[in-house]
């Protein structure tokens, strides 16, 4: 499988110090598993409202996956469905938007418009 662009949902503070560093290593759920995990604009939603329902401060990144070279895997997760893991830092350098993931009226982020 391979899609242009995938998604990582971090929190701004966790994603400016990765810019300040370089790199990313990822949440303290990606170290506990091994590999940063992401999603594609389809599944970014879902991820949002299953994983970080009611959070502030969060970001969707947003990075080429051809950049990513053979570190990254799409491996079967929720619903059997393949999701991109990284089994690597990510290099911030190489991303290519970070976009606020504000929460709306009714409790639910808003998402920028993705691809």
């Amino acid at each position: 499988m391979t899609e242009k662009y995938i998604y990582k949902i971090c929190a701004r503070t966790e994603w400016d110090a990765a810019v300040q560093a370089g790199v990313y290593h990822g949440s303290a759920v990606d170290k506990k598993d091994g590999f940063i995990h992401f999603s594609t604009a389809e599944q970014s939603v879902e991820t949002a409202s299953k994983h970080f329902s009611g959070v502030r401060g969060l970001v969707l990144v947003k990075i080429d996956s051809a950049t990513l070279g053979s570190a990254l895997k799409w491996e079967k997760s929720r619903n059997d469905e393949l999701f991109p893991h990284l089994y690597a830092p990510l290099p911030t350098a190489g991303v290519k938007s970070v976009a606020d993931l504000p929460l709306g009226e009714d409790g639910r982020h808003v998402f920028p418009a993705i691809d």
